[in-house]
């Protein structure tokens, strides 16, 4: 059966009419005899009447997509007698067999993340244009294969949000299922759509508590609620579910004990805020699952130095940043792939090939670089034991490798404390280079072409003892929060710096106003903050070019670390050098 807007006048019939004497053909008989005009007074007021009723009865449907479902599906399917109640429910009995069990959130630009529950089995390669999204008013969007998640091994698609459901609120979850003929019935509810701003998104087990990854009840830096304030939940909310009180609550990471009952198979996981004589029960919705006995990792030789950070579209610079730093020290690399669609993949595949150990995880959730470091601390604590947190257009360098004839793997190592010392965590200033006359993405590499900086160290980065790492897994991008047996040291210049190439050629930088991966950060379209040392002095708030932007941020020039990288990785030509990761 499909739905259609021609039955939502159907709640007008169910109401009563001001009863009159005059029938049909008394009504035409009156017109076509000309009756009184005050006889004509009272029926153009009732038909005024009865058209600003249709109006506003057609205005309430449209301003709920909920409604147009009720009052299509109450007209039309539903037995006379449980008219009277309200429901909103779909189902395909005769059919059930397409409908895919899922959860789904709302994120940003009107795109629903719509993931395959652990039960179903829906894994590539899938059928072409199959897959479809269907929502109460009989509307249907394409699901569109966007990923299968890390861990949970879950199938994720993503379908628009038709227009009709974009104002309004709650929006309806929508039904996934495999075929574009799926037929809505009334068996199942329509649950609300949870927001991108206000979810669990992903649960991780350690091998004493379980971490949970939360938008919404810690908004903002410095905003962070007692733990007390919360529970994790095990199960739907039902007489079933098991609860555990939390012992941190920082930023969006929420961490708990595992349940006292045996669970032998995935169980949604929830965050419950507790009820206060203020506030009442609240549980934030999720997409996640806990799942028993799942490791985060398969168990390996562990490496002294790991590194990680999280990308978008970086393709065109891994593969510099990788050797370089391969060579000077560090061992494996876990890429946070925050859903590239360009040629990362090919990199990564080409890098490994060549022996180097990288690793990419995908990790598709929006404006999460903290969590996701969070979780990389996590991830990769069974297999490094230090780990630099630095984006792929920051290189670490130190003026004493400026002798060194070739790199060796030592180098970095040589920056870090001993294994006896309290030092848990070493940051290093930030040196913010410009675009230094540059026009395009050099040849050779950032290291080859950006050479002019701003004359002040700009904040810093950090490699870390990922056991010093304190319970709460809080990190500000640049550094950890430490347990309390451990210290944290900030490098001196001389000993080492991190080369930031942040402010590259325009048609690079410009690509950086696509989004913006930390939660705590503003993006750049946003009229807000423009004071902050996260906005570029002199930028407005459109990609637009501004004046003189190739000399800009150039007050000193520093080629220490080109003529470094040229004397280890250059190689001679009949018109120059090329770079070894010059491909």
């Amino acid at each position: 059966m499909t739905l259609s807007f021609k039955t939502c006048s159907s709640p007008c019939s169910n109401r009563s009419s001001p009863k009159s004497s005059i029938t049909g053909d008394d009504n035409a008989q009156f017109f076509h005899h000309n009756k009184p005009s005050s006889y004509r007074a009272h029926t153009t007021t009732l038909f005024f009447l009865l058209i600003s009723l249709s109006f506003f009865g057609f205005l309430s449907i449209y301003s709920s997509p909920t409604a147009i479902y009720r009052v299509a599906f109450l007209a039309t399917t539903t037995p006379p007698s449980a008219k009277s109640r309200i429901v909103s429910y779909v189902t395909n009995t005769q059919d059930s067999s397409r409908r895919i069990r899922s959860d789904a959130v709302l994120w940003p630009g009107w795109e629903i993340l719509v993931i395959v529950s652990p039960e179903e089995k829906v894994k590539p390669p899938l059928p072409v244009d199959d897959y479809t999204c269907f929502y109460p008013n009989g509307e249907k969007t394409a699901a569109k294969f966007a990923a299968v998640l890390p861990f949970t091994n879950r199938t994720a698609f993503e379908c628009n949000l038709p227009g009709i459901y974009r104002h309004h609120h709650p929006i309806p979850t929508p039904i996934l299922a495999s075929s574009k003929t799926f037929e809505i019935s009334y068996e199942t509810r329509w649950l609300d759509l949870p927001l991108w701003n206000f979810v669990v998104f992903e649960a991780i087990s350690t091998e004493n508590d379980v971490v949970l990854l939360v938008k919404g009840p810690n908004r903002g830096l410095g905003s962070n609620k007692p733990p007390a304030a919360f529970r994790c939940v095990f199960g739907e909310e039902s007489d079933t579910a098991v609860r555990t009180m939390v012992t941190s609550s920082v930023q969006e990471v929420f961490r708990c004990p595992f349940p006292n009952t045996t669970i032998d198979t995935p169980v949604k996981i929830y965050l419950e805020a507790v009820a206060t004589d203020k506030e009442p029960m609240k549980i934030v919705p999720s997409v996640a699952y806990y799942t028993p006995k799942c490791k985060l990792a398969k168990p390996r030789e562990k490496s002294l130095l790991c590194a990680t950070t999280m990308v978008y579209n970086v393709a065109k610079y891994l593969r510099e940043w990788v050797m370089y730093h391969a060579t000077i020290g560090i061992q494996r690399f876990i890429i946070y792939d925050n859903g590239s669609d360009d040629e990362l993949d090919d990199v990564v595949e080409v890098l490994q090939r060549e022996k180097y150990d990288v690793t990419k995880v995908l990790w598709i959730w929006p404006k999460t670089q903290e969590a996701g470091f969070s979780h990389a601390a996590v991830y990769g604590n069974d297999s490094c034991t230090w780990m630099m947190f630095l984006d792929v257009d920051e290189f670490l360098y130190s003026p004493v490798w400026d002798n060194q004839t070739k790199p060796s793997d030592q180098m970095i190592k040589s920056l870090l404390p001993s294994d006896q010392s309290a030092i848990g965590q070493i940051s290093f200033k930030s040196l913010e280079f410009g675009p230094s006359n540059q026009t395009v993405h050099p040849r050779g590499g950032v290291t080859q072409g950006y050479t002019c900086r701003r004359e002040e160290e700009q904040r810093h980065k950090s490699i870390v003892r990922l056991s010093a790492v304190e319970h709460s897994l809080y990190t500000a991008i640049h550094h950890f929060g430490l347990r309390k047996e451990y210290e944290w040291r900030v490098a001196d210049t001389e000993e080492g710096v991190v080369n930031h190439y942040k402010y590259q050629a325009w048609r690079e930088f410009k690509a950086k106003f696509k989004r913006r991966v930390s939660a705590y950060v503003v993006d750049w379209t946003r009229v807000s903050n423009p004071k902050s040392r996260d906005r570029t002095p002199g930028l407005g708030f459109r990609p637009i070019e501004p004046e003189g932007w190739a000399q800009k941020f150039c007050e000193v020039t520093d080629q220490r670390l080109k003529k470094l990288t040229k004397k280890w990785f250059g190689y001679s030509e009949k018109n120059g050098y090329r770079m070894a990761w010059q491909r």
